[in-house]
């Protein structure tokens, strides 16, 4: 149960950041955003999409695999 609070805390911290200073939000997205649009323009919105999934299962399952 403790693992869910500080969870619950981590999230609370994040969210109250990006709330009271989104330039730091905007700086730590841009790089993703800035690949994101490199991909999508030389190779193709197919790569793009296969980049933003292939993200996506990196972050929830190396999450889970760092936990």
């Amino acid at each position: 149960m403790m693992a869910k609070e500080i969870d619950r805390v981590r999230a609370r911290s994040a969210w109250a950041t990006v709330k009271e200073s989104p330039v730091i939000t905007v700086i730590a997205v841009t790089p993703i955003v800035v690949v994101f649009g490199l991909v999508w323009w030389l190779i193709g919105g197919w790569a793009a999409f296969l980049l933003l999934v292939l993200l996506g299962a990196g972050a929830v399952f190396g999450g889970k695999l760092l936990r």
